[in-house]
């Protein structure tokens, strides 16, 4: 279903899925696996502007590796999949080295259940059925769970998410937090509290709020600093996901 973010009360995706016509980025990199499915045709997939690129029908892409993808000559089906959440460790399972180009039969079989155009009820099957088949729990220290847990509610809301006030909440100290964090959820405390907000702006930006009103409720300084932001870490502008959105649909999937 199309998530519509209320502060205080936002119900963070696992993942978020959306389809419409092709794009192209720069390269960058990001705190997620991403998947990318051409729905006919293929698209064009390096690891950086120094490699050659590839072709594939559909690739997923380890999360924080540079990549550069060209795919406006298709349209597109595009995920962004939290690692630490299960279906985030179901698609990591997959993935060998940076990025996996997947094989002509698998995209075919995928596609073919999306057909003949994605839509809530389709996508949602389709993960379920393909990408959570080999689903494994995901192991997270109970003491960080309930950092992201107050994370995922107050960011926004609150402002104080200092390392003081996240370690208190975990009942840890400061060192052995910052530790167990990143032993967990495999990113430092200050780069997925970055990563959430740009997580909280799409959100937003997918919901038909504005580019400034976007970068307020998630956090950033302005709507320069989220658009800095949005090109480093997703290798496209708030503006392109706003227009996606008036061209797509969407589909979130619950946190686990």
């Amino acid at each position: 279903m199309m998530i519509h973010p209320t502060p205080g009360s936002l119900a963070w995706p696992a993942a978020m899925i959306v389809w419409g016509p092709g794009f192209a980025s720069a390269a960058h990199r990001h705190h997620c696996v991403q998947l990318i499915m051409a729905m006919d045709g293929e698209l064009l997939v390096r690891s950086g502007p120094e490699d050659e690129w590839r072709k594939s029908g559909a690739v997923l892409i380890r999360p924080d590796a540079l990549h550069e993808v060209d795919a406006r000559s298709s349209t597109v089906l595009i995920g962004f999949v939290d690692s630490e959440s299960e279906l985030g460790a179901a698609l990591c399972d997959r993935i060998d080295g940076d990025i996996v180009y997947i094989t002509a039969t698998q995209v075919e079989r995928w596609r073919a259940a999306l057909r003949p155009r994605p839509s809530e009820a389709r996508v949602d099957h389709w993960v379920r059925q393909e990408l959570l088949r080999q689903r494994r729990v995901v192991k997270i220290h109970p003491r960080v769970h309930r950092v992201l847990k107050y994370l995922r509610e107050q960011l926004g809301v609150s402002d104080d998410v200092s390392l003081k006030t996240l370690a208190g909440i975990s009942g840890l100290s400061q060192s052995r937090f910052m530790h167990v964090f990143t032993e967990s959820v495999r990113v430092p405390l200050r780069q997925y509290i970055l990563w959430l907000r740009l997580q909280r702006a799409s959100c937003e930006l997918m919901d038909g709020v504005s580019v400034t009103k976007a970068a307020h409720n998630a956090g950033f300084s302005d709507a320069a600093h989220l658009t800095r932001t949005f090109r480093r870490m997703l290798g496209t502008t708030p503006t392109d996901l706003a227009l996606r959105r008036r061209m797509s649909v969407g589909v979130s999937m619950p946190l686990d």
